[in-house]
């Protein structure tokens, strides 16, 4: 394909993939607030070098407020207060990140542009941890949640 013709792709996904170029109905344009709830997760381990996974059910939610796209900025507020965290948006899909000053965890969720309901976007939760020993109700290895976040007014 030479590029000469690339205007005939973008043209063609326009017509073919509205949703993900239509001026003004961009999903997060003035997101303040998300509400995310995640029933399902698979947790990540390692039995000597082999690495392992499984699917759980969970009953994970979170809010994020205060969501300033221009800033990159919001607080995900949690059982242990607010935290302040660093957000990125790139092509209708907005990323929500806490590094852990005192663990070194890293949290991602990311939130899809893709509407599934009145106000609510998939949505997925990662979590980057490990420690040697595993506690219930801890995170203690990788976990990445699946789910949606419905965007608050």
């Amino acid at each position: 394909m030479s590029w000469r013709s690339c205007p005939l792709v973008v043209v063609a996904c326009l017509i073919v993939c509205p949703e993900a170029a239509a001026p003004g109905q961009d999903a997060f344009e003035t997101v303040k607030s998300l509400a995310c709830s995640f029933p399902v997760y698979a947790t990540g381990t390692w039995e000597k070098a082999d690495p392992r996974a499984e699917v759980k059910t969970a009953k994970l939610s979170m809010v994020f407020d205060a969501i300033d796209i221009e800033d990159g900025t919001a607080e995900s507020i949690g059982p242990y207060g607010p935290m302040h965290i660093v957000v990125r948006y790139a092509a209708n899909t907005l990323h929500l990140i806490h590094v852990a000053s005192t663990s070194g965890a890293l949290y991602v969720t990311t939130v899809f542009g893709r509407e599934i309901g009145p106000g609510k976007r998939l949505a997925v939760h990662s979590r980057h941890e490990y420690t040697a020993v595993s506690l219930p109700g801890f995170t203690s290895r990788p976990e990445q949640y699946y789910g949606e976040c419905a965007i608050r007014p």
